[in-house]
């Protein structure tokens, strides 16, 4: 592989991450400053209160977007094999 071609496949290697990662960071930032505006509005500080809903939010995300995330992920795994087979 030549310089640009290396360049290639770590461009896209880096926007397939991007895309695969973003819907599970956005409901993480959702639910996040969710929280974080009713623990202000009620002055509730419980640390547990933070960290359980955005934890479930994303546990439920993962479950939901794992068919797009595997299918993008297939997706760039085909295009580096053949890219790897026609040299």
């Amino acid at each position: 592989m030549t310089g640009p071609e290396v360049l290639d496949v770590a461009r896209d290697a880096i926007y397939t991450l991007i895309v695969v990662s973003a819907p599970v960071m956005l409901v993480g930032l959702i639910v996040g400053v969710a929280i974080s505006l009713l623990q202000a509005l009620t002055q509730i500080q419980e640390m547990t209160l933070a960290f359980v809903p955005k934890i479930l939010a994303i546990f439920v995300s993962l479950l939901i977007a794992l068919p797009f995330m595997a299918e993008k992920l297939h997706a760039e795994m085909l295009r580096i094999a053949s890219r790897i087979v026609t040299g």
